[in-house]
């Protein structure tokens, strides 16, 4: 069985990570999706609330695609932990990281980071803004790793225009009744 894990910080989710999710919804037997603490990161929004939005967005996929699942038990700062659960739980799969370009050049300073690239394949995935560069991709790979690029042009939307600026156009509406309902991020409350 071959499983992506995509765990995302989805701070708010947007139709960028929609597009993701269904494109892997497509090429994988079964897609793990979590919301994630990332260390490097300062988050806005809580876990719970992350992980809420990240249901309602895979909820709006059509059609909604049965093999995808939100798993907020594989959630930890560590990619390696999270890739200890995924193991304990599913011991026979072969799994794929899926990290988008923006972190490909910083892999190699995780925490057991020779570990991760044991135990899982990558996935990157193209960011708008975040070329791929060839020699980060050739680190990995004399490190060890397996890695593929994803043949996917998501759309350029952001969690941070939308965090800092409200931009609409980011975020599918669903994930914007669920934010009003909630009252998250404060720019909504100004004015």
């Amino acid at each position: 069985m071959s499983i992506a894990l995509f765990g995302t910080s989805a701070d708010p989710p947007t139709y960028g990570h929609q597009a993701i999710v269904a494109w892997l919804a497509q090429r994988f037997d079964r897609v793990a999706v979590w919301a994630a603490d990332n260390p490097f990161k300062s988050h806005r929004a809580p876990l719970d609330c992350r992980t809420a939005m990240l249901r309602v967005l895979i909820e709006s996929i059509e059609p909604r695609p049965a093999h995808v699942q939100v798993c907020p038990d594989l959630s930890h700062p560590r990619t390696v932990v999270v890739l200890e659960r995924a193991r304990e739980r599913w011991p026979h799969a072969q799994f794929s990281l899926v990290i988008g370009s923006d972190l490909v050049a910083q892999l190699p300073r995780w925490y057991r980071s020779a570990d991760i690239l044991q135990f899982a394949q990558l996935l990157v995935i193209p960011r708008p803004g975040y070329p791929l560069e060839t020699a980060a991709i050739e680190h990995l790979a004399d490190l060890g790793a397996k890695v593929q690029v994803a043949d996917l042009s998501s759309p350029a939307s952001s969690s941070t225009a939308y965090r800092e600026a409200g931009d609409r156009n980011s975020i599918p509406p669903e994930i914007e009744a669920y934010i009003r309902g909630e009252q998250l991020y404060l720019w909504q409350n100004v004015g």
